[in-house]
């Protein structure tokens, strides 16, 4: 039985960080074994908050080399740049033409930019119109499946609600994806806001040990928690929470000693340093290896885009016919 093909992408902001692996690079690295995968680096949606890019070929050289790293496979997935693909911007041109304004206006993405009138000013077309985009980025594959957190599912739907308009008009060309639920866990900065790049306060998936041990140990803890006999509060720690992630054969341990003060900060931090450290040391390997590959990053994209090309310009073909674009 042929495999349901599914579509993902990742923008193009930067390094990538432990929020990125948590939440969408392990996910799609086991989707890989059950599904034809497409996964691609968003670069035009990169630029609807955004006019200007520095240094973009590598920070997608970068993307991707991380996406390797971690274990997506090429010769498992489609690999590509949705910047290559033409097909996406035709298609998000027609699928404009058949989404109310109405729609885009209610999208959460949307409203939380414009607030206020002095956001809204600033507010870009692109931004407004990024779920057609997104739309456009799945149905070009006919894609079946779409790999999304609960937070993401009134994105697709409204992906679903333009799908099932232009097929109400044209006919049953394009393909209403399903959701793949996936549960994310909570990661949070070391400062406890949202990682984030702009905050600078992510561990990078890039990560030395000298710089990782230099952000654990900037990690806040437990304000209360002064001297190191003071007994604390797991529960309002950074450190905790990342221990309930990558340290859940000794949480009890380690919630214990931080109640009791029989651990001090500076110990439970030790610990979470040596299991991240122990867990980024086979993602820092495989990275020095493909990097010590010249050219390999473009023979994947090319391969990729190649295999995506097939697919999408297919797609369009049916579009302009039953659209009439077509002599």
């Amino acid at each position: 039985m042929a495999k349901k093909r599914l579509v993902s992408g990742m923008r193009t902001t930067g390094s990538l960080h432990l929020g990125h692996l948590e939440g969408t690079l392990k996910n799609w690295a086991a989707l890989q074994e059950t599904y034809d995968c497409y996964f691609f680096a968003a670069v035009w949606h990169a630029f609807t908050d955004r006019l200007k890019i520095d240094n973009l070929p590598a920070i997608i050289r970068e993307m991707i080399v991380d996406w390797l790293s971690v274990g997506i496979d090429p010769e498992k997935a489609v690999i590509f740049r949705q910047s290559a693909m033409h097909e996406h911007a035709e298609l998000s041109t027609i699928l404009a033409n058949c989404t109310p304004l109405g729609w885009l206006e209610r999208c959460p993405t949307f409203k939380d930019a414009v607030r206020d009138d002095e956001a809204r000013s600033g507010v870009s077309l692109g931004k407004l119109m990024y779920p057609v985009l997104m739309t456009a980025d799945i149905a070009v594959y006919n894609a079946e499946a779409v790999p999304v957190g609960k937070d993401q599912l009134p994105h697709l739907e409204l992906s679903r609600e333009i799908i099932r308009r232009f097929n109400g008009t044209f006919g049953d060309i394009l393909t209403e994806p399903e959701a793949v639920l996936s549960q994310v866990p909570l990661l949070i900065g070391i400062d406890k806001r949202k990682m984030s790049k702009s905050y600078n306060n992510g561990i990078d998936l890039r990560e030395t040990p000298e710089g990782l041990k230099s952000k654990i140990q900037q990690m806040i803890t437990d304000p209360q928690r002064v001297r190191r006999y003071d007994p604390g509060d797991p529960e309002v720690c950074t450190v905790y929470a990342y221990h309930k992630i990558y340290t859940p054969d000794r949480l009890e341990e380690i919630a214990q000693g931080c109640r009791t003060a029989s651990l001090g900060c500076r110990d439970c931090k030790l610990i979470l340093f040596e299991r991240l450290n122990a867990m980024l040391e086979p993602i820092r390997s495989r990275r020095a290896e493909i990097e010590a590959r010249k050219g390999y990053i473009e023979e994947v994209l090319d391969a990729g885009e190649r295999r995506a090309h097939a697919v999408a310009s297919e797609v369009l073909q049916q579009i302009r016919q039953v659209m009439g674009f077509l002599l």
